[in-house]
């Protein structure tokens, strides 16, 4: 007689195992971690006991193990944020991720370079064009593909909107993180005029895919012109009324000085990128270390603060969106005319008349869709950009064939992850969402 199989139907039971032995890996690892915290509690000698000696005396009251997370408002989606508490204090921290089960690195290499392309817009959700950007640049560098200059100027005005647009959203969730829901609306209104560009330019207002291996899907148009110029006048005005309200607020600076606080060294220890490590003092922007585009074309300056504490990051960020604009009234001045796609039909899709209006056209689109573009076989590149949140790369390997044999992602938010169970040792546990906020991480991205 045929016996019943082992794995659980519809109703689990008590055979869905996973999620008690997930949990008590969790805790082990919380309870045998080692953090600095301790050392330095040991090393005070002013009287003060170890926390090792604290619970020794009373545990049940001075230690507690809390979780935040992962479907908490505060934890940018999905993060799992397991924290020991000693009263008040964070004595270890453990972040738990993965919850989205994405595999996109997977995925990537099951798809040709372009299909995978909405793919990306999906990752950083807050800056898709960034996204977009710099899976292009990849996949050019590893089939030697060349695009008009027309192409690089009108990529980077929509990375710099894209970045405004992140920075906007980390300001207006960070405020109304601190009780400010009044700083949430000025600054959405302000992501609803770059939405509005985006639908202008790409046809779409979120996830954008504008961006094509080989230029661009299409032109800036007279109307596109006018909206993002407007766009950067009013927004230099937004941008001041803010850091009038702000910088000197006295609740506001209260909830960030000396809060979330690494050091220059540290930073760079625990892979920190993007406004996390140059508000700690180390300039780095791959815009200045590695030019791609036209950045060594325009001028601007790159933000630097030494603090290092979430006060720095608010300072910091506030100063790149103001160097965005500056750089995007530069591109919109210095745009030549020209094509905006490679004129090779094995590199890039023809243009929409092309393929409405000749069979030549129809054909290489059907064949691009299909085979799309072959890099040589061996070949590996590694290309990366500076996304809202730090060194953003893709590292390629090619078989000869249209699609890419493996696929690495170098994601910001998945980095910056690194360092924040180090800042949160040690913090206060109601300081916990602030600290969140100005890491500013993206699930969506970490979880590849």
């Amino acid at each position: 007689m045929a016996t019943a199989p082992q794995f659980p139907g519809l109703d689990f039971g008590d055979k869905f195992r996973f999620w008690p032995k997930h949990n008590e890996k969790i805790y082990e690892r919380l309870d045998a971690k080692h953090a600095w915290i301790e050392e330095k509690r040991a090393a005070e000698g002013d009287g003060g006991m170890a926390a090792t000696e604290w619970s020794e005396v009373d545990p049940l009251e001075h230690e507690m193990i809390l979780n935040m997370g992962p479907q908490h408002p505060a934890t940018h989606g999905v993060l799992r944020c397991v924290v020991k508490l000693d009263g008040e204090t964070i004595e270890k921290a453990v972040l738990d991720i993965g919850y989205l089960h994405r595999g996109i690195e997977k995925l990537a290499e099951s798809k040709t370079y372009q299909e995978f392309m909405p793919y990306t817009d999906r990752m950083d959700y807050l800056s898709p064009y960034s996204n977009n950007v710099a899976w292009c640049l990849a996949v050019e560098k590893l089939a030697g593909i060349e695009i008009p200059e027309r192409a690089e100027w009108i990529r980077m005005i929509m990375c710099e909107l894209a970045r405004i647009s992140s920075h906007c959203l980390w300001l207006g969730v960070g405020l109304m993180d601190a009780g400010a829901v009044s700083g949430f609306l000025w600054t959405f209104q302000q992501r609803e005029d770059i939405y509005s560009i985006f639908d202008e330019v790409a046809g779409a207002r979120f996830t954008v895919s504008h961006s094509r291996i080989g230029g661009v899907a299409s032109d800036l148009t007279p109307r596109s012109f006018e909206l993002i110029r407007a766009f950067c006048d009013s927004f230099k005005e937004e941008l001041a009324r803010w850091q009038k309200f702000l910088n000197r607020n006295r609740i506001w600076i209260e909830r960030n000085k000396d809060v979330g606080r690494i050091t220059k060294e540290e930073a760079i220890e625990l892979g920190m990128t993007g406004p996390n490590l140059r508000g700690s003092g180390v300039e780095y922007d791959i815009r200045r270390f590695e030019p791609y585009l036209k950045y060594d074309e325009v001028d601007f300056t790159i933000p630097i603060r030494e603090e290092g504490d979430c006060l720095a990051r608010y300072f910091l960020r506030l100063e790149e969106m103001e160097q965005s604009i500056r750089i995007i009234e530069q591109c919109l001045d210095r745009m030549p005319e020209g094509p905006v796609r490679a004129d090779d039909a094995k590199q890039a899709y023809p243009s929409k008349d092309e393929v409405y209006y000749s069979m030549e056209g129809m054909i290489h689109d059907f064949m691009y869709t299909d085979v799309g573009t072959q890099a040589p076989k061996g070949a590996n590149a590694y290309h990366a950009v500076e996304s809202p949140k730090g060194e953003l790369g893709f590292y390629l390997t090619s078989d000869g064939t249209g699609r890419p044999f493996r696929v690495r992602i170098n994601a910001p938010s998945f980095t910056n992850l690194q360092g924040m169970e180090y800042i949160m040792e040690g913090s206060l546990v109601a300081d916990t969402v602030v600290i969140i906020g100005s890491i500013d991480p993206v699930m969506g991205e970490a979880d590849k």
